[in-house]
């Protein structure tokens, strides 16, 4: 069989400046966050890639690869053998191949932590800690790129009980435990954020509890920040704005916020937007102004947990965003949308769905019928079913039927998401 040359590979790589033996490290370090095991990427399997004699990688390459790339692999050039055509893969369910792979790197977690003889306790230390935080970072990850799977809602959960069993069935020093405490309680935060964002409230209110349970064991500062403002983004959907901005006042206060002007600039950005949902104008927009100059305070080459990597000024841009729809502020609103469209990394998908689906608000209430529809129509399909998002989309939809139910715009929205309901 002839071969191909792998272009699409190899433009990315260009374009990106990246050669052969850092793409190798890169997928190696990858694969090692979602198996716990080191990849076993060589700078000849890329060559092969390349030239198109390994035309479709092995699961976890491909995984990856798109980790690390922010493209699919068929958007990358790759084949599936015995399929040389086909739809790109919206979601991990729609994927069995790739499933396979994050649920197998799921499951590998729970493995690696099987019970040690009763007769003889195993000592926990730092590199259980470490492989867990790597089992964590895949989640979000995934997370980011598919939103709140009702899937990694439930591998989160069991890998916060694989992580709670081995704690009742090991040793460990006072700091080897707490950590432990704290990934677990990384973990129910990620099982609760998930049902968040597929909108599974009563399931996430479970969680919740847990997980306040769980970081207070920890004692661990970004911990706590995280799990409260979690919280908020929970009561904010279930129309408790009071507890919600009580929930960001709770997370600003952690003691995590004083040390990294990040996490501060965070905690402020979620608190402007309760500002603005309650209506108070003047304390929204002071409190972004303050979130902006956290931010731009902030030292970038601190490490951070992986759950705060989202965490940029496209993402700032986003937040802002929804405070502005809140207010009624339309062409801030469109222009804040912009800039987070401009510079959000090409692996948060969900979070651009998000952003589209705002511009698109912010152009409806400018009266901009016919670009605010093309704009809601450019959410993919896939995201536009994913909780959140789909809730925004039906303000959308509510607010367009309101404004001009009877133009050609709106009648070719109804039929859009007909299609992709």
């Amino acid at each position: 069989m002839a071969r191909t040359r792998n272009e699409a590979l190899a433009a990315w790589m260009a374009e990106h400046k990246v050669t052969t033996t850092e793409l190798v490290e890169r997928l190696n370090s990858v694969i090692a966050e979602f198996t716990g095991s080191y990849g076993t990427c060589t700078e000849r399997g890329v060559f092969r890639w390349l030239s198109g004699e390994i035309a479709w990688p092995h699961a976890r390459q491909r995984v990856a690869l798109e980790r690390v790339t922010g493209r699919t692999p068929l958007q990358l050039g790759f084949q599936p053998r015995g399929r040389p055509t086909g739809p790109i893969p919206a979601s991990p369910e729609e994927d069995p191949l790739y499933r396979r792979a994050f649920l197998t790197a799921a499951t590998a977690a729970g493995a690696s932590l099987a019970a040690p003889n009763a007769a003889s306790p195993r000592r926990l230390g730092s590199a259980d800690v470490d492989r867990l935080n790597g089992k964590l970072a895949a989640l979000v990850a995934m997370d980011d790129r598919y939103g709140g799977t009702l899937d990694l809602e439930r591998h989160a959960a069991a890998l916060a009980r694989e992580t709670l069993s081995l704690q009742q069935r090991g040793t460990a020093s006072s700091r080897i435990r707490s950590e432990l405490y704290a990934v677990a309680a990384a973990f129910v935060t990620s099982a609760m954020w998930a049902a968040i964002d597929g909108r599974r409230l009563d399931v996430a209110q479970d969680h919740l509890n847990q997980a306040v349970t769980l970081a207070g064991l920890a004692g661990d500062p970004a911990v706590q920040f995280r799990v409260w403002g979690h919280a908020s983004a929970l009561y904010y959907q279930l129309g408790r704005h009071t507890d919600a901005m009580a929930a960001s006042e709770v997370s600003r206060a952690t003691a995590i916020t004083r040390r990294d002007p990040l996490f501060a600039s965070l905690a402020l950005a979620r608190l402007a937007v309760d500002h603005a949902d309650s209506g108070d104008a003047k304390a929204a927009l002071r409190t972004l102004g303050h979130a902006q100059e956290a931010f731009d305070r902030a030292d970038e080459s601190l490490q951070r947990p992986a759950w705060m990597r989202f965490f940029d000024q496209a993402e700032l841009d986003n937040l802002a965003t929804f405070a502005y729809l809140s207010l009624g502020q339309w062409p801030e609103a469109e222009q804040r949308a912009h800039q987070c469209l401009t510079g959000l990394r090409p692996e948060l998908e969900r979070n651009r769905a998000l952003a589209h689906a705002n511009l698109a608000l912010a152009q409806l209430g400018q009266g901009d019928i016919e670009p605010a529809v093309a704009t809601a129509q450019a959410v993919p399909a896939e995201m536009a079913r994913q909780g959140r998002v789909r809730k925004l989309l039906g303000d959308f939809t509510y607010r367009l039927n309101a404004l001009a139910s009877d133009t050609r715009e709106a009648r070719a929205w109804l039929d859009h998401r007909t299609a992709i309901a």
